[in-house]
């Protein structure tokens, strides 16, 4: 069976990423998945946010860690993308885990913890995944090595190691880290890459995956997943494949 349709950041070509219309429409597109970000607010709140600066995406400047929920809370997260998403709301972790829990998606959380060093993320994101009971179908990924360690201590559930860099010891890299999958950019995808993963049993998924030759090529490889800012594209792609 071809790999699963990860919605990275929501249906983010379709909808301002990491919002509920985004998560919406990637569940309406039928979506296997959904990919997301978590950081941490002043306050120590997880929200979905991608970027440690508010610039790209809100109406204010400053960083993600110097407010607090109350105040990310008062900001519009939907207008630069459309004047039809104005006042579109920063995401709890908390609100999103109560949208999606009767919902038959996989969950991908991304700590953003790469760039700021936040304090217990893994532990706050940890305690709300149980309390919501969706660890069976939670995937926890970073590009911080340290972190999926810890996370290799603290917890069962399935890691993903992030990672750009190029080496030939990727698959065993990750393991020697205690991840239990690799999420590899597209650049990456190589068949020494996929045949190891498969010999050692780790799930292997794409990012971030949108034009239709790439798509067509993760699908040829039996990827386990797709992390792409287009599910409704990957579907139609994926359907060629079905037998």
């Amino acid at each position: 069976m071809c790999g699963k349709i990860f919605a990275h950041r929501g249906a983010s070509k379709l909808a301002p990423e990491n919002t509920m219309p985004a998560f919406e429409m990637a569940y309406q597109l039928k979506a296997d998945a959904i990919e997301t970000d978590v950081q941490l607010t002043k306050d120590h709140i997880p929200v979905l946010f991608h970027d440690i600066r508010l610039n790209r995406t809100t109406n204010r400047k400053g960083y993600v860690k110097d407010l607090t929920y109350q105040e990310l809370s008062t900001l519009d997260v939907g207008s630069w993308f459309s004047k039809k998403f104005i006042e579109t709301p920063v995401v709890s972790l908390e609100d999103f885990l109560t949208w999606v829990e009767d919902k038959p998606l996989t969950i991908n959380l991304e700590l953003k913890n790469n760039k700021v060093a936040y304090k217990h993320l893994e532990d706050i994101v940890l305690e709300m995944v149980e309390h919501f009971q969706v660890a069976d179908r939670t995937i926890l990924s970073s590009f911080n090595p340290t972190s999926i360690q810890r996370l290799a201590k603290m917890t069962h559930i399935q890691t993903a190691l992030l990672t750009s860099q190029k080496r030939k010891d990727l698959v065993e890299y990750a393991q020697t880290l205690g991840a239990t999958a690799l999420h590899v950019r597209y650049r990456l995808l190589r068949k020494n890459i996929v045949e190891q993963s498969r010999r050692e049993n780790m799930p292997l998924r794409v990012y971030t995956v949108n034009k239709r030759r790439q798509l067509l090529r993760c699908f040829h490889k039996k990827c386990d997943g797709i992390i792409t800012d287009v599910p409704h594209k990957a579907r139609r792609i994926r359907s060629l494949f079905r037998i």
